[in-house]
């Protein structure tokens, strides 16, 4: 892992654990401030960790690594997804986003997916060719599927909620069951359609 990767994955800590904030305060009632510091803190130190060994693994197995990049922005992308979301319940007023959950959702998984496409582009997948313009659309084809699937999965899980679980803690398990619905499509979708590199020119034998 390079001093780029280190510096990187630590601002990606570092974001997860100040949009770990909203969540806390909408799922746990009253978090305490020493609660919210440990998350902060936590995230800080877990986030370059888990690279660190990912990086170790992938110099037997290299995908490890890049699968491990993804995965980090992935967190963020997550955690920008649901943080704003959670953000957009608190300010609205409204338990768990009542009928505007979908339109919610919405708008905090595109915050979350403009945000993955320039981490995956220059970082995860360092796809630096000028293909600006068609890369572009390729992505945004792509992640409209992925926001049928992911905000298709949380509004129906939303309207699975029982009784007896507060509106906003089963709006945060609805949007990560979205999340997790979309992980593997972007990942693959991005890899190997996005993002993939131009074929190496074979040399012309003399």
């Amino acid at each position: 892992m390079d001093k780029k990767d280190s510096k990187l994955v630590l601002i990606i800590g570092a974001g997860v654990g100040l949009l770990v904030q909203p969540i806390l305060v909408n799922v746990v009632v009253a978090p305490s401030l020493l609660l919210r510091i440990a998350a902060f803190i936590g995230f800080l130190v877990l986030a370059p960790a888990a690279l660190f060994v990912a990086s170790l693994i992938g110099r037997k197995i290299p995908v490890i690594y890049q699968f491990a990049k993804f995965a980090a922005v992935g967190a963020l992308n997550t955690f920008i997804d649901v943080g704003v979301l959670n953000a957009e319940i608190l300010l609205s007023g409204l338990p768990g986003g009542g009928m505007y959950y979908p339109a919610l959702k919405g708008i905090s998984f595109l915050a979350g997916t403009t945000n993955s496409f320039f981490w995956n582009k220059y970082w995860t997948f360092k796809a630096r060719e000028t293909r600006s313009v068609s890369q572009t659309v390729k992505f945004y084809v792509f992640a409209t599927v992925g926001f049928a699937l992911n905000v298709g999965m949380a509004t129906f899980v939303v309207g699975l909620r029982p009784g007896s679980v507060r509106p906003n803690l089963w709006a945060n398990v609805g949007a990560l069951a979205g999340v997790a619905a979309s992980f593997l499509w972007d990942f693959f979708s991005y890899k190997y359609i996005v993002f993939k590199k131009p074929a190496e020119p074979v040399p012309l034998k003399p």
